[in-house]
């Protein structure tokens, strides 16, 4: 099985995050702030070069204005229309 940094979805997630911080108009810098870590770590999430774990999501979540389950249930949303656009 291909790892999951290399695969579709974790491109969605990715997009996903990175739109969902700048909707909620915040900079890598003041986003990394608020999450109490150094702008590096924001970069690494979005280059993909992080992995998150649960935890980590509720957090950003959390610092991002967005329920959990919301963002998965769009995260999804987002995988059908992926999905759809490459058949």
């Amino acid at each position: 099985m291909e790892k999951s940094v290399y695969r579709d979805e974790n491109l969605v997630l990715l997009r996903l995050l990175k739109q969902c911080r700048v909707d909620a108009g915040m900079t890598q810098a003041r986003f990394a702030e608020a999450l109490g870590r150094p702008q590096s770590f924001t970069s690494d999430i979005e280059r993909g070069l992080r992995r998150l774990d649960l935890v980590q999501l509720r957090d950003i979540c959390h610092v991002l204005s967005l329920d959990l389950l919301e963002f998965v249930k769009r995260f999804e949303d987002e995988l059908s229309v992926s999905k759809g656009a490459g058949q």
